[in-house]
Parts: C-alpha cells; sequence; structure tokens
C-alpha cells in the first residue's frame, strides 16, 4: 500500500513540475491575448486544484492525530475527559482554519484577473 501510494505521489508531483513547461510551450506559440488568457486560467485551475487537494490532505491527517492522541487520552484518564475534549475542539478549529485560508487563497487566484486593459 505505500509503494502504491508513494508512487502515486510521484506521479502527480512529476505532473505538477511538468505541466507548467508544456503549457507555457503552448502559451509561446500563441500570440493573441485569448489564448494567453486561456493558458493563465488553464495554470489557475491546475495549480489551485493542486494546492486545495494538498491542504485538503493535510488538514484531513492533522485531524485524525490530533483526535487519536484524544480519543488515547480519555481512554487512559476519563475523568480529564472534558478538559481534552475543550482542547480538542480548539485544536481541530485551528487545523480547518488552514484549509479555509487555503481555500481562500485559491479562490483569489482563480477570480484574480490579470488581463485587466
Amino acid at each position: 500500500m505505500k509503494k502504491i501510494f508513494s508512487f502515486m505521489l510521484l506521479v502527480l508531483i512529476a505532473i505538477a513540475l511538468l505541466a507548467p513547461v508544456a503549457f507555457a510551450e503552448e502559451a509561446a506559440k500563441a500570440s493573441d491575448t485569448g489564448a494567453a488568457k486561456l493558458s493563465y486560467y488553464g495554470m489557475a485551475v491546475l495549480g489551485s486544484g493542486l494546492a486545495i487537494g494538498l491542504a485538503a490532505l493535510g488538514t484531513g491527517i492533522g485531524q485524525g492525530i490530533g483526535l487519536r492522541g484524544a480519543t488515547e487520552g480519555v481512554a487512559r484518564n476519563p475523568g480529564a475527559s472534558g478538559k481534552i475534549t475543550t482542547t480538542l475542539i480548539i485544536g481541530l478549529a485551528m487545523i480547518e482554519s488552514l484549509a479555509i485560508y487555503a481555500l481562500v487563497v485559491v479562490l483569489i487566484v482563480l477570480f484574480a484577473n490579470p488581463f485587466k486593459l
């Protein structure tokens, strides 16, 4: 399972690194503004998708680790469940805010218009 996950991650990284080269070549061939807009928005969509995917992956892993630690703490000391739950909820909210920040940046990139004349 780890080998398959590592291979898929390597393929995604290779695509992310090679895609700008392919799109830049097409954009260099096109001289009009319409093709440049299409190239920009294509790259923006690709980058935004990768960014929000990585943000969701990271925050999901972080929340899972936090929840695991909290459940282990409550299992070992049920009397401290109130403090652990409060700390867990605050921590999960802070972790989730990272994904929301990534979403805001992605939306800014998608709706930015560098071709204003």
